[in-house]
């Protein structure tokens, strides 16, 4: 039984491009969050209300946490065929 990286490996480009596509697009998404929060807490905190500040640091960071483990899922770059070639004759 093969394990997620290997499969992710051996997926066909196509696969592995719309792979990769979709976890950029989630993390433009979190990082777009995590500007509208800071710009939100900034503007809460100068005017003393810092339990909304509070509140979106702990958003952000679970973002910035759920972007770190999205960074897993990233596939392997694709190797050219002189580069398949190499590794299986050596």
């Amino acid at each position: 039984m093969s394990d997620f990286r290997t499969s992710q490996n051996e997926a066909h480009p196509n696969k592995t491009n719309t792979l990769m596509l979709g976890i950029i697009l989630l993390l433009v998404l979190f990082v777009s969050i995590q500007i509208w929060f800071l710009f939100g807490a900034l503007n809460n905190a100068l005017q003393d209300n810092i339990y909304f500040a509070i509140t979106t640091f702990v958003g952000s960071l679970l973002l910035a946490i759920a972007s770190f483990l999205l960074l897993r899922y990233l596939p392997d770059p694709l190797k050219s065929p002189t580069d398949r070639k190499k590794n299986n004759n050596s």
